[in-house]
């Protein structure tokens, strides 16, 4: 049991590891998170009462939420500025005018995948160089074959022209 002055959920907002962050109806920010405050680089008294598209960029997804009350699962989501991408929970929550987001940091995840993603086309581009030297080098082996082809042919037929007159 949780003795201490805060309660079990204001602990549990201030150690959980993803962002959270809470935006009124109107899109202005309610409350965030340590772990969001770490995420995007500033303070609670930064954020608190300030319109969330100055750190967002778009709010068009909180707007959706609110407006249609549903709850968008699994969105990820680039913050190119904070370099920073993440998967998010959005939902409202109606008899507070609040709409809340849980963001789960994956950038080490994005990047791992980035990287692997540059491996496979730097492979290909690789092997489609390998191909095509092996292809000019079949070119040039066939085209010497068909040359000594031909001068054997010519060098053959000579000697049977040759061969038909002293039999003649």
């Amino acid at each position: 049991m949780v003795t201490s002055e805060k309660t079990l959920w204001e602990l549990l907002w201030e150690y959980d590891p993803n962002g959270l962050i809470v935006l009124n109806e109107d899109m202005t920010i309610a409350v965030v998170n340590p772990a969001f405050c770490k995420m995007f680089n500033v303070t609670v008294d930064e954020m608190v009462g300030k319109p969330a598209v100055g750190l967002l960029g778009t709010v068009d997804e909180f707007q959706r939420v609110w407006e249609n009350n549903e709850v968008i699962r699994g969105k990820e989501k680039e913050y190119p500025k904070y370099n920073l991408y993440v998967r998010q929970v959005l939902f409202s929550i109606r008899d507070q005018n609040a709409i809340a987001c849980i963001m789960v940091d994956i950038t080490d995840e994005w990047q791992r995948k980035k990287e692997l993603l540059e491996l496979k086309r730097e492979t290909v581009a690789k092997v489609n160089e390998v191909v095509d030297n092996q292809m000019k080098v079949a070119q040039e082996i066939a085209g010497l074959l068909g040359e000594t082809t031909a001068e054997t042919k010519v060098s053959l037929l000579k000697i049977l022209k040759l061969v038909e007159r002293e039999t003649l």
